[in-house]
């Protein structure tokens, strides 16, 4: 065949063994086009650490995953216990699910960081949307895995924290308790309901995962990585072709990978040794008492990376969806009136008068409204490439007061997080209502406040200050 690779017959053993690896297997061919020969820009900061942590806890989490489930009973009645078992009788079993619970907020916080990154250096911007929607696709994965896996100690906080996230679904018009019946198999969070949950967490979703991160990270390589200037290094090239501000990602930043890898396991093994439990965030104490049916914990709230979005649907009570909704919708529509072209503002009034209609003819209650609103604010991450109207990518090169915008939303999503895991009142409400309209006007006004102010001119290359 034309494309053969001939090795020489007194060739070492290794060589000729690669040889006729690579005439049936493009291993070479891979390790260059994704490593070797692969330029990536050479400003990376701190925030370019969290790619790689996050596929290494990928593999904490499916590793400790294959060892618990050697020991787990996916049965209601067995469930508890084997649990307990595996803390208390089987050598290690206790680090191994420390592992795997501490990893669970380790993914959490790694992804929370590299999407963030992803929004101050604009990486979801052309050529690169498509690697965005792959990534907030694995987003929505972890957050259907974690939720899932939730179930399965078959604690108290589990099954009534099962029990509330299922009854969500039935707010969904004509679908909705069709739909909760379903997902749950019984009409009560039952054995039924963990058989299904387990399949999903232990089979389903983490082959839907790996095949995500497989082309998050193919999409990547083909269009190539962003930089914190927002520049893109392959308009710049020698005459060999190659990047000029760019460097070979093997060995470069393997290397600098392995330093932050180092940082990571040293604060990973220090919370899994010392504090495994954070105080109640990553394991509460309601989930060491077996699942009990007739007895509802006095206050149910989800772990810690979901509360954020659990504070968006408690703040959306009759009040928020009756007066603080229409009038923020009132407010929004009048600015993009302002700004929009004739034929826009047609098309605006048109959906604002149908969504009208729809909602004064089926009459939505609260709960079905916070749950579009709690939904939303996850989807609307897709669209972020076609929001962002700004003629720069990058954070460095925007107004200054659009920092101060992204610096409100990272307070805000930190806020609605802490009000999550406490029990609601009155004020808690109120301020919950306000952290999430600034969550979504942070988006759905991005079109209009992503354009506006001075903007500070681009480089042509890169900026880049050696150590």
């Amino acid at each position: 065949m034309a494309n053969q690779k001939i090795v020489p017959a007194n060739a070492p053993v290794l060589e000729q063994l690669l040889g006729w690896v690579d005439n049936r297997f493009p291993l070479t061919k891979l390790w260059k086009e994704h490593l070797s020969e692969y330029y990536a820009p050479k400003n990376f900061n701190f925030f370019y650490f969290f790619g790689s942590l996050a596929l290494l806890v990928l593999v904490i989490q499916l590793v400790t995953g294959i060892f618990l489930v050697m020991h787990y009973k996916p049965a209601a009645a067995e469930a508890f216990a084997s649990v307990e078992y595996i803390m208390r009788d089987v050598p290690f079993g206790y680090l191994v699910r420390y592992l795997h619970s501490t990893g669970a907020s380790a993914f959490f916080i790694v992804v929370y960081l590299h999407m963030f990154r992803g929004l101050l250096y604009g990486s979801y911007r052309k050529p690169r949307e498509l690697v965005w929607i792959f990534g907030v696709a694995i987003f929505l994965c972890l957050m259907g895995e974690a939720f899932f896996g939730y179930l399965l100690p078959w604690g108290q906080m589990s099954y009534w924290g099962a029990q509330v996230i299922v009854n969500l679904f039935s707010a969904i018009p004509f679908i909705g308790p069709d739909l909760s019946l379903w997902i749950r198999g019984d009409y009560v969070v039952s054995d039924a309901t963990l058989n299904r949950f387990f399949s999903f967490h232990v089979i389903a979703i983490p082959l839907v995962l790996l095949g995500l991160v497989a082309a998050h990270i193919i999409a990547l390589h083909e269009v190539g990585s962003n930089n914190p200037d927002g520049v893109e290094i392959k308009d710049t090239k020698d005459a060999k072709g190659i990047p000029v501000d760019g460097i070979p990602f093997h060995p470069y930043y393997t290397v600098h990978d392995l330093m932050g890898v180092a940082g990571f396991l040293f604060l990973f093994a220090a919370v899994v040794f010392f504090a495994p439990e954070m105080g109640g965030y990553f394991l509460e104490a309601n989930n060491f008492i077996p699942a009990d049916s007739l007895k509802t914990p006095p206050h149910i709230a989800p772990v810690w990376y979901f509360t954020p979005y659990y504070s968006m649907l408690r703040a959306t009570t009759s009040d928020f969806t009756h007066y603080w909704l229409p009038v923020a919708m009132a407010a929004a529509f009048v600015v993009w009136l302002l700004r929009a072209r004739p034929k826009a503002i047609w098309v605006g009034l048109v959906f604002l008068v149908a969504a009208a209609a729809v909602v004064a003819l089926y009459n939505f209650d609260a709960k079905f409204f916070g749950v579009v609103i709690m939904g939303g604010s996850v989807m609307i991450l897709f669209f972020l490439p076609w929001l962002d109207r700004s003629p720069v990518k990058s954070i460095r090169y925007r107004p200054g007061w659009h920092s101060l915008m992204y610096i409100i939303f990272v307070i805000d999503f930190v806020i609605l997080g802490c009000l999550g895991t406490q029990e609601p009142d009155a004020f808690k409400n109120v301020v919950s209502g306000i952290g999430t309209l600034y969550y979504l006007g942070f988006f759905l006004a991005m079109p209009l406040w992503s354009q506006l102010g001075k903007f500070k001119p681009v480089p042509a290359r890169v900026t880049f200050h050696p150590h």
